[in-house]
């Protein structure tokens, strides 16, 4: 069962494999296994000003979810929520003409129907994926690198509940069970991170599956731990200063940006800077 599998304009996230053993009663298993919130913060109220006001994870002009067959057919039987994608542009037209026969591109109704006990696999885990060593372990969750300069979760790390945690490996364990390819193919995702951001020169952050935050070293694949205060920002993330200049460049209204800034998590780091720039005032 894929998670968001393409992004437009992007690589795709999963390589085309074939599900094997998930069956739609499967899905059902699973629903009930992964059912918590990612954070307590409104994530999408950070990321949607600068997405014409949908999340950047609602929307298929970012990411078009990919499912198995057999959980699009569930989701059917629940709902009325979810219905075949029908490609707008080349890239869309490309990403659904390569997909394996036992999966489906799909499309809801957009954030503001959601229904959070008939959202799809992909939907429940996003920005995540199960990270898995080299030598095939399971150690934490992994992000769709590609978002990154959209998806305010992804800079902001330290916000993830541990229940959902738990409930995102105790998910994804059950379909691993069950379905040898999507084993295998999560593990190609790991390879394939570790590829690009040896490339990048960049180490690979981790939640790990017992608590705590780790990194990836490039080149090694090396393990260690990562302070909190110690996780990466991108693009729009990267400051406060950064946010508000990127919503007022979308089009939004900065005023509106700095309500949303007095809610949102502090990092340590962020503290310290601010504490030195008033001093020096």
């Amino acid at each position: 069962m894929p998670p968001i599998g393409a992004m437009k304009g992007l690589e795709a996230v999963l390589a085309k494999k074939a599900p094997a053993g998930m069956q739609p009663a499967d899905f059902g298993a699973v629903f009930d296994r992964f059912q918590s919130s990612v954070s307590r913060y409104d994530c999408g109220k950070f990321c949607s000003p600068l997405n014409k006001g949908e999340p950047v994870c609602c929307s298929t002009d970012n990411a078009i979810p990919i499912v198995d067959k057999t959980e699009f057919q569930y989701l059917k039987s629940r709902s009325d929520l979810w219905h075949a994608y029908k490609p707008t542009d080349a890239a869309s037209r490309q990403i659904v003409k390569e997909l394996h026969k036992s999966c489906a591109a799909v499309e809801c109704k957009g954030a503001r129907f959601c229904e959070r006990d008939n959202r799809s696999m992909a939907c429940r885990a996003f920005p995540f994926y199960p990270y898995f060593t080299a030598e095939g372990e399971l150690v934490g969750l992994g992000t769709y690198w590609g978002f990154e300069d959209r998806c305010w979760l992804i800079s902001n790390m330290q916000v993830v509940e541990r229940e959902f945690v738990r409930e995102f490996i105790a998910a994804y364990e059950y379909i691993f069970e069950r379905d040898p390819d999507e084993l295998k193919a999560m593990k190609s995702q790991s390879a394939y991170h570790r590829r690009t951001f040896s490339r990048r020169n960049e180490p690979i952050a981790l939640i790990g599956r017992h608590g705590g935050f780790f990194k990836v070293l490039p080149y090694t694949g090396r393990i260690v731990p990562l302070e909190a205060d110690k996780l990466p920002h991108y693009g729009a993330y990267k400051s406060e200063a950064a946010y508000r200049r990127a919503v007022k460049e979308a089009g939004g209204d900065p005023a509106a940006a700095d309500k949303l800034l007095m809610g949102a998590p502090i990092s340590k780091s962020a503290q310290m800077a601010a504490a030195k720039v008033k001093a020096a005032e």
